[in-house]
């Protein structure tokens, strides 16, 4: 890495840093979870359920118990002392509280009904194919009409004022549902676990975006102590939400080592992620807005329905965004879970945001429509001052910045507002806007920081980086504060026998480690310092340690302190020119390494921190070209611009919006998982039939952050980037696509079916 290129000290905060974890990626040295081995290391292979619902009459294991290699099958009756846990505690449950094979329910298509494990993976996939189960089947239940056959309450999570007498009186009014389909998380990196049982302790290769409460969850799950688990999760091929909380494969792998004594590996096919670890469920949303005739908005109504599994109650809080994004005095926000035979739901990049927005921005882009009032301009004119969900002040809200900067850099003056009216090359131009917007809170972290007698710093936290270069943010702060280079500061994660780190979910880790390890590094720094003038021998003994500071990884004095070089001092470099080493210091004091423990406190426990609204901001447009006479749609171009308070390493927080943006395109155009209505398989769980976008579907990105910070969140002022990237880049597309063609899409994803009713040629 050529760190000459990196501004050093104070200034690598901001800028973009190269990815101190990427040479080990590159090479191929990061081991990830299934790339681990052990002697006698053995295989496990889960056996589906083929059926979408009912109940196992006979399960036949014998041809597959005589078969080579075979040490162990697991099923109903025969997986001992796995246990349910407590579904209260937050980010410390199992992802389907229901263990594997509790009973012999089918509750989906793909459940796991059995269990192999043998010497080598292929002969723990052809003993699970000798597996013969026979069912009593019943019809499965996946309709895509999210009311059909509900009866349920419609819980309000949010009310003020009366939208329904206010609707009625209102002059202008829209009144629309938007559906998104079931998405399939579907990182790179599919999910797998290696256990390995030690006595009475255990430890889990996982693929985990949070391992300390992986650690919790497991220990319950196999009720052990909690000291007794130990989980690592150095390097992920993202997980999207995915990874948040362990699946059934990790109780297999755990259950089936303890049961051995011998490290099993249990990984998850292709197929097996789109049934069994997890999806973002299927919304439907009514959107009811309210508006003068001069575009203020008096009303809004969103009641929505979400699709949850037979076994767990998930909801997708597609409201959360509502409440406080516009000024509107009247509103209400309504949720209802609807039960299908599918797999247990789970977050996914955005969750409630994502398809909340796409509902709430669709609707006011067709108000706009309604009145003929300029998008941007609607949007503008309802501005919130304050948080009118909490009657709380914003810590910081730039989100109309977003929009006027993001309007110029489009080029949104010269649209004309007539549909079809826009033309390049012989296609028709669309142009749609979209606003984003996504919680910010600081969680608790615990970091150390260590000065080493090789005159290298280490870096630990129980976190982890699921690829969004929290490695390096751990760095840059490290270097900031001792101006030691990059390449002599090492980073340590993804392992629970570090301090406590935060689960990487929410956009929440950057906020949470940042006070966490500065405290770590300062605390270290002072200790240090205090050492250097305390100390005989020391050159800077007898001078005060306020007058001393660190810089490239040195003790000096402080620009405009008298030098003094301590009279017991015999060493033959002059400190007073360009200081001290600092490991020189720890050997002339005969110290072995100063280690500093630092802890961010969370914002709810914050007196100040509580009085504000805390969010991050956004707006995207999108550009389209339309081509009626080969009924061809592309995404050509999407600005994004973000007030996400102060951007600590400006290179991967620019990658993360590209990539949102990228899945956002998904999203729009291709992404949804269909379920066999006769069976309950998904009938394209597979990336051949699963479409996502390809390079080929790649549009001119251009992202742009206001540098803002917010330093209610922390001392930085930085909040999250991971979430909010997605959060209105399909309403802006569908947007756009109505302006080229005069089709409103109202449910995901755009088909060329729906474009067939263009109105433009």
């Amino acid at each position: 890495m050529a760190t000459a290129q990196i501004p050093q000290g104070e200034s690598i905060i901001g800028a973009a840093v190269p990815r101190i974890d990427g040479p080990l990626k590159t090479t191929g040295v990061a081991r990830y979870s299934l790339d681990h081995h052990f002697p006698n290391l053995v295989h496990g292979v889960p056996v589906q359920a083929t059926v979408g619902r009912g109940r196992i009459r006979k399960l036949d294991t014998s041809a597959a118990e005589k078969m080579p290699g075979v040490l162990l099958v697991m099923q109903h009756g025969k997986l001992q002392d796995v246990y349910r846990t407590y579904r209260g505690q937050q980010d410390a449950s199992m992802a389907e509280a229901r263990p594997p094979f509790e009973d012999d329910k089918i509750y989906y298509w793909g459940q796991y009904v059995a269990a192999v494990v043998a010497e080598t993976l292929e002969q723990a996939k052809e003993a699970a194919a000798a597996i013969r189960v026979e069912y009593d089947a019943e019809s499965p239940d996946v309709r895509t009409d999210l009311s059909a056959g509900y009866d349920g309450p419609h819980d309000s999570s949010w009310k003020r004022g009366d939208p329904d007498k206010a609707l009625t009186e209102a002059p202008v009014t829209v009144d629309a549902t938007y559906v998104t389909p079931v998405e399939t998380h579907n990182p790179m990196e599919m999910h797998g676990t290696v256990a390995v049982w030690d006595g009475e302790n255990i430890t889990l290769y996982d693929s985990s975006q949070g391992v300390v409460s992986h650690r919790t969850v497991m220990s319950e799950v196999l009720n052990i102590p909690r000291e007794n688990v130990r989980t690592i999760s150095r390097f992920i091929g993202s997980g999207f939400g995915g990874k948040l909380s362990p699946w059934p494969q990790c109780t297999l792998a755990a259950a089936a080592a303890r049961t051995l004594n011998r490290p099993v590996k249990v990984s998850v096919d292709r197929r097996m992620m789109f049934t069994n670890v997890g999806h973002r469920p299927r919304t439907q949303q009514r959107i009811r807005l309210g508006a003068t005739r001069d575009g203020k908005l008096t009303a809004i109504r969103h009641d929505f329905f979400t699709e949850t599994s037979l076994l767990d109650d998930f909801v997708e809080h597609c409201g959360e965004q509502t409440p406080f994004l516009y000024s509107c005095p009247n509103l209400e926000v309504t949720t209802a879970m609807t039960r299908r035979t599918v797999g247990t739901p789970a977050p996914m990049r955005g969750p409630g945001a994502v398809p909340g927005l796409y509902a709430l921005e669709s609707a006011i882009n067709e108000l706009a429509d309604e009145l003929n009032i300029d998008p941007v301009e609607l949007r503008l004119k309802n501005d919130a001052e304050r948080d009118e969900g909490t009657n709380k002040p914003f810590s910081s809200r730039h989100w109309k910045e977003c929009l006027t900067t993001g309007a110029e850099k489009i080029g949104w003056s010269k649209r004309t507002s007539g549909v079809g009216s826009m033309r390049r090359d012989g296609k028709i131009i669309g142009l749609g806007v979209g606003s984003a917007s996504w919680g910010a809170a600081r969680i608790p972290a615990t970091a150390t920081v260590e000065l080493c007698p090789n005159g290298r710093v280490c870096v630990r936290s129980a976190t982890q980086d699921i690829g969004t270069g929290t490695y390096t943010l751990f760095a840059q702060v490290a270097h900031a504060k001792t101006g030691v280079p990059l390449d002599r500061i090492d980073v340590f994660l993804g392992d629970t026998n570090l301090p406590d780190g935060p689960t990487s979910g929410g956009s929440m880790v950057t906020s949470a480690i940042l006070p966490a390890a500065t405290m770590a590094v300062n605390q270290a720094v002072s200790r240090l310092l205090h050492i250097a003038a305390q100390t005989p021998g020391s050159p800077f003994h007898g001078t005060k340690p306020d007058s001393l500071t660190i810089a490239q990884g040195r003790v000096m004095a402080k620009q405009g302190q008298p030098q003094v070089v301590g009279a017991a001092y015999h060493g033959s470099a002059d400190p007073s020119s360009n200081g001290m080493p600092f490991e020189e210091v720890l050997r002339i004091a005969n110290v072995g390494s100063i280690a500093s423990t630092g802890k961010t406190f969370p914002s709810f426990e914050d007196p100040k921190a509580k009085q504000y609204s805390m969010h991050s901001f956004g707006a995207h447009f999108a550009e389209v070209e339309w081509d009626p006479e080969i009924a061809r749609l592309r995404v050509s171009r999407i600005v994004s611009v973000f007030d996400c308070g102060k951007i600590i390493n400006m290179g991967p927080a620019k990658n993360q919006i590209l990539g949102a943006a990228i899945m956002g395109v998904g999203m729009a155009l291709l992404e949804e998982t269909v379920y066999d209505p006769r069976t309950g398989q998904p009938i394209n769980g597979n990336f051949a039939d699963y479409l996502v976008p390809t390079c080929a579907d790649l549009p001119d990105l251009d992202v742009t952050y206001l540098d803002y910070p917010d330093l209610i969140v922390n001392e930085y002022g930085a909040r999250g980037v991971g979430e909010i990237g997605m959060a209105g880049v399909a309403p802006a597309i569908t947007e756009a696509v109505y302006h080229a063609t005069g089709v409103r899409v109202r449910e995901l994803p755009i088909r060329i079916e729906d474009l067939l009713q263009s109105k433009t040629t």
